[in-house]
């Protein structure tokens, strides 16, 4: 791969990155605002569940945008909305209007994750596909880890509304960068043909050091139905049921330990701070767990990589059930879940970017994301009315990992070529310029 493939790539990381930074930005923000406001945790629990439905919506909705606009565009589309719904959102005095702000924050963050993980995809070559949608990916938990300690720092200096404000200048930042340095994939190209298309693809391959092609390769035969419509065709129809079960019960393990961990270390004695530190280490544990894992799939085969990722993830959160004496050990338990629960995250990421087609890759990200966040949002609801109803925590660990073997299962039942369906196959290698 050339510099500029690794540069687009290096591109979309930072994106996803502002995805990590969002969440945890809104948990630093949240004891001001419930100071400041005056509220309760109920109504402080419904301002942090709305960015997850801007981000089912986006996902979904603009999953498809992007399949018929292009990845470029919708991502440029979506940078400014995620700006303005934080700078709306530093500026809100009441909890409806904080909570609309949020609602539009996450419809920016849901369309640009659906497209993030297509670009990546088309950008790279046929070796170090996986290897680049895993480090994108990535950018996720490093996004938290970062936004996280300047969230503190600011925090330090002034109030709640300066995280928002500083998630907008930094997303603003990112519209120059996709600009110069993201151009639209050759793949999307080539599935949306117009008269200035050639031009457009050589001038892409010379930036990559390619010579430029004098005329284009036949456009495949795909269905012209709504992407949503062909995700649910009879070639595609079980890989995105089970995909898309797969990434919402991975999404309810990785939650609970993402949203509860502070929680639970509290419980056992420990001082905040030392709760919050331990919450860094589960995002530091993530964030290597998903570049040893990219770097695996160099030479080792995806899915059975990802399952046994998940599999680790059912045994590691029931031992973290079970409680620890020191700090030390909680804090190297919490890494090691993080490890493993965001390995296959990142796996189900690399997984939809492969066995999906190009005319439908980034609606079928936006649909499994879309989905997915639903457990994101049913993971801490659940593990807090479980614990609010005297549940113990090995049992709500229990509980919770079982998401990682649903997404097992769900990922085993895949049939063994899960791979693009055959009459296609020619089609879509002709849309993939290996560089």
């Amino acid at each position: 791969m050339s510099r500029f493939q690794w540069g687009i790539v290096g591109v979309m990381v930072g994106l996803n990155a502002l995805d990590g930074f969002d969440v945890l930005s809104i948990s630093f923000a949240s004891p001001g605002i419930a100071r400041a406001w005056g509220i309760d945790r109920g109504a402080l629990g419904i301002v942090l569940s709305m960015e997850l439905i801007g981000m089912a919506l986006g996902s979904i909705l603009l999953g498809g945008v992007a399949d018929r606009l292009g990845r470029r565009r919708t991502i440029l589309g979506c940078l400014p909305v995620m700006a303005v719904g934080m700078l709306g959102a530093s500026s809100a005095h009441t909890v409806l209007a904080l909570c609309l702000w949020r609602v539009l924050t996450g419809i920016g963050i849901g369309g640009m994750l659906a497209v993030t993980n297509a670009a990546v995809s088309e950008a790279a070559n046929a070796t170090q596909r996986s290897l680049c949608v895993v480090l994108m990916a990535a950018g996720y938990p490093l996004g938290a880890v970062i936004g996280g300690s300047i969230s503190a720092l600011l925090l330090q200096h002034a109030d709640w509304p300066i995280v928002f404000q500083f998630g907008a200048i930094v997303t603003l930042c990112f519209v120059p960068l996709v600009w110069w340095c993201a151009p639209e994939s050759i793949a999307f190209g080539m599935q949306r043909r117009t008269p200035s298309t050639l031009a457009g693809i050589n001038a892409t391959l010379a930036r990559m050091g390619h010579p430029p092609v004098d005329t284009l390769p036949p456009l495949a035969d795909f269905p012209r139905k709504a992407p949503l419509a062909t995700l649910f065709s009879p070639d595609l129809a079980r890989r995105t049921i089970l995909m898309t079960i797969a990434y919402f019960a991975q999404l309810m393990s990785f939650y609970f330990i993402l949203k509860w961990t502070p929680k639970i270390v509290v419980d056992m004695g420990f001082a905040p701070a030392s709760a919050a530190g331990v919450l860094v280490w589960t995002n530091i544990g993530g964030t290597i767990g998903a570049v040893l894992f990219g770097l695996l799939t160099i030479r080792l085969p995806l899915r059975p990589m990802t399952i046994a990722a998940m599999a680790m993830s059912v045994v590691l959160i029931v031992a973290f059930g079970h409680g620890q004496a020191g700090l030390g050990t909680m804090a190297a338990m919490a890494a090691a879940t993080g490890f493993f629960t965001n390995a296959g995250i990142v796996g189900l990421y690399a997984l939809i970017a492969r066995d999906f087609p190009t005319s439908v890759r980034a609606a079928a990200t936006g649909f499994a994301i879309g989905v997915g966040r639903g457990g994101s949002a049913l993971a801490p609801a659940l593990a807090g009315f479980m614990f609010g109803s005297g549940v113990g925590l090995q049992a709500v660990a229990i509980v919770m990992a079982s998401g990682s073997l649903i997404a097992l299962l769900a990922l085993a039942a895949l049939p063994i070529n899960a791979s693009l369906p055959t009459s296609r196959k020619a089609g879509i290698r002709d849309t993939r310029m290996n560089g």
